[in-house]
């Protein structure tokens, strides 16, 4: 089983911004990272919330 996730980048993340995040979906969970820290574990979300929260946040 394959348990590697293809990450995005935050469309709002530059090579300029000290604030970068990264998204990994799936059919479960939304996962969210800090791209500058990997260290830290990434949060998880389930797709219901994820959603719930990109409704208030696209301009």
């Amino acid at each position: 089983m394959n348990t590697e996730r293809d990450w995005f980048k935050s469309s709002y993340s530059g090579p300029e911004s000290g604030n970068c995040i990264e998204v990994a979906t799936g059919p479960h969970a939304i996962r969210i990272r800090d791209s500058k820290d990997l260290t830290v574990p990434s949060l998880s979300v389930s797709p219901a919330a994820w959603s719930a929260f990109l409704k208030y946040t696209v301009v």
